[in-house]
């Protein structure tokens, strides 16, 4: 059993993705709608931050825990600023950040939290660790959108919209997000892990 001195609990939750309206309800962009469901869930409004570089929202489940969301404004490939500087300001560890995005190689239906690993060539990721000097130890919950047929075709099947069948399971999927995130700020992400990441849509 975990030491409650240890659990990995958020108190910064990404969810990455590219602010132009014509990337709204793209697969790349799962991450910003799945902060935007949080966001209705929790009751908070965004306000555009410029020294985040990013639109943040904030507030306190408990007298201890005070949960903040962020979208980044700066583009997928510079996202790691934008956290960065949420970081510094409120003075966080790398660990309890959770940065929600977009997998090729889960199929779509499925979630996957993690506590550490590599970008898995994800340049918002990438972005991020290189901005976290290199540190990968940091909970991430990866969403799956399924592999386009033709690998010549990822840009445009990560940049396309999801098939009218594919959006009724994706709006399950973030109901069973919000689940996740509750689960991780109550007990932990490890908690979290060992309950969604066999579950599937």
């Amino acid at each position: 059993m975990t030491d409650a001195n240890n659990l990995v609990i958020p108190q910064l939750i990404v969810g990455l993705g590219n602010p132009e309206p014509k990337y709204d309800k793209t697969r790349h962009n799962i991450g910003f709608e799945a902060v935007d469901k949080l966001a209705k869930y929790y009751q908070v409004s965004w306000q555009e931050n410029r020294r985040f570089q990013g639109l943040f929202a904030e507030t306190s489940l408990s007298k201890r825990n005070k949960i903040r969301l962020l979208k980044p404004l700066t583009y997928m490939n510079l996202s790691g600023q934008s956290v960065r500087a949420v970081i510094d300001w409120y003075k966080l560890s790398p660990q309890s950040v959770l940065v929600i995005y977009d997998d090729l190689d889960l199929p779509v239906g499925r979630i996957r939290l993690r506590l550490s690993g590599s970008a898995g060539g994800h340049n918002g990721m990438k972005s991020i660790i290189s901005h976290l000097g290199n540190q990968e130890n940091f909970p991430r919950l990866r969403v799956g959108i399924g592999k386009s047929g033709d690998k010549t075709e990822t840009v445009g099947h990560v940049l396309g919209r999801f098939s009218p069948d594919e959006s009724k399971v994706i709006s399950d999927v973030l109901d069973l997000v919000i689940k996740a995130i509750e689960l991780s700020l109550k007990e932990g992400v490890e908690k979290a892990m060992s309950i969604y990441n066999g579950k599937s849509i």
